[in-house]
């Protein structure tokens, strides 16, 4: 059988107990998780030690991430991004939140056998048997919206075959739609932001991730810019439907055991070819892969970062948008009053809002001290510290940052952007980032030697 053949699914359906599996969002006891919201907020800043304890807190994070990882669909997505960001709690409340989340990360009820042979039939006819010399009906892992089996492919490759959940769509749909329920609360705590704008961006975007034969084509770019790369290694894609991809079975130790158990020269080796993969991506593909969580990463035996899952990408035909590079660097070389100028062309300074060059320097330089050359570690502590300036009541940077606003179409590099830095605390990766970015990024010209001015 060949790749090229085209199923032919008129005579099949998946089976009923199947679609009935839907993953609602609204299972989750929404009162419940508004209180751990809220306490985990509060207990970041460091401010509300009399309304949550200890023990609460851990059994909320056991409770509610336990939760979200028996669904799938937009909690399960919103579980594995929330993981990223363990990092950012205090030591004392890192534990319980880590240990519940790093289950969430690879975990999730697997699909019975009849279902996976009921997508299969559905996607690739009656014969779909054919195209395999062998199938494990086990799954070997779960992501958000589909789990992933091992098989051997009709010519002998081995492949992976990620399978959609029966009823994903209709399920992540009326997932999203409960965001709006929460819009309220982010419209209070950011006021000038466009919450319904941003809401239908995230939407439309996750929703993408439905489309298996939109991934193979993000997949097969990937491919085909980073095949002779000696950092960084993706599958090659060897077929796909709407709803199963197959692709190469590419084995390594998962990043999340790097994270744990890794030299430090593993760690900071994987910290720079992810932060390579993030900045570089977009010059040479077009594309942003928007999934950075660990579960999405591995090393290779040959030390290559390998990335999987290109559902969730962000289409950037022309790259990095060059005034991030330019406003990044305007912002280190301390020239405030065309910052805030940048800021307020591209919709970050709300047009009526009265707020000066230093207020706005002294708000975006801290978290650009990675940038400023030199080796930096990115650790807990430093990620905490920057958690708590940004969110503690009372602080000049919290105010400043609740008058500001956000584009819609940041979103995806601002969500891959602090992932990315959220898995390098979780690293502790150390390195001369300021080497990357004026690499890669358009507009940045920060020279790697002017550390000095802000020490």
């Amino acid at each position: 059988m060949s790749e090229n053949d085209h199923p032919d699914s008129k005579n099949s359906r998946l089976p009923e107990r199947a679609l009935s599996r839907g993953f609602k969002l609204a299972s989750l006891p929404l009162g419940l998780a508004g209180r751990a919201t809220v306490g985990m907020g509060k207990r970041i800043t460091g401010f509300a030690d009399e309304i949550l304890g200890e023990d609460v807190q851990r059994k909320t994070a056991d409770h509610l991430f336990r939760v979200l990882g028996q669904l799938k669909g937009g909690a399960m997505k919103l579980g594995q991004a929330m993981s990223i960001f363990e990092a950012a709690l205090p030591e004392h409340l890192a534990k319980p939140y880590r240990d519940a989340l790093t289950k969430l990360q690879n975990s999730a009820p697997p699909l019975p056998a009849e279902s996976v042979h009921g997508v299969l039939h559905h996607n690739l006819g009656e014969d779909w048997r054919g195209f395999f010399r062998e199938f494990n009906d086990q799954p070997a892992a779960a992501a958000s919206i589909g789990q992933v089996h091992r098989a051997i492919w009709h010519d002998g490759t081995e492949v992976a075959v990620k399978i959609q959940y029966p009823g994903a769509g209709k399920a992540l749909q009326s997932d999203l739609k409960q965001l709006t329920r929460i819009a309220p609360l982010f419209k209070t705590l950011q006021p000038n932001f466009d919450v319904k704008a941003i809401i239908q961006e995230l939407q439309e975007r996750i929703l993408e991730e439905l489309d298996y034969e939109y991934e193979a084509e993000a997949q097969r770019t990937f491919v085909s810019e980073f095949q002779e790369d000696d950092q960084l290694l993706v599958p090659d894609v060897r077929y796909s439907t709407s709803e199963v991809l197959v692709t190469e079975w590419v084995e390594g130790t998962p990043l999340a055991e790097i994270i744990k158990n890794g030299t430090p020269s593993e760690r900071d080796s994987a910290g720079w070819a992810l932060a390579t993969f993030h900045f570089s991506a977009p010059a040479r593909t077009g594309l942003l892969h928007a999934d950075p969580h660990p579960g999405n990463f591995a090393v290779a035996d040959d030390g290559r970062l390998i990335a999987y899952d290109f559902g969730a990408v962000a289409r950037l035909p022309d790259g990095i948008p060059p005034q991030i590079g330019r406003l990044t660097s305007l912002t280190l070389h301390e020239r405030g009053d065309e910052v805030v100028a940048g800021l307020r062309e591209e919709g970050f300074i709300p047009s009526d809002l009265d707020i000066t060059s230093d207020e706005i320097l002294h708000y975006l330089t801290p978290m650009l001290e990675p940038l400023r050359g030199g080796e930096f570690t990115f650790d807990r502590d430093w990620l905490r510290n920057e958690s708590s300036r940004l969110t503690s009541s009372g602080s000049h940077a919290a105010r400043v940052g609740k008058q500001l606003s956000f584009p819609p179409d940041y979103l995806l590099i601002h969500r891959v952007t602090l992932g990315s830095i959220g898995v390098l605390c979780q690293l502790e990766a150390t390195g001369d980032w300021n080497d990357i970015v004026r690499q890669w990024v358009p507009g940045f010209d920060y020279p790697a030697l002017s550390r000095h001015l802000y020490s």
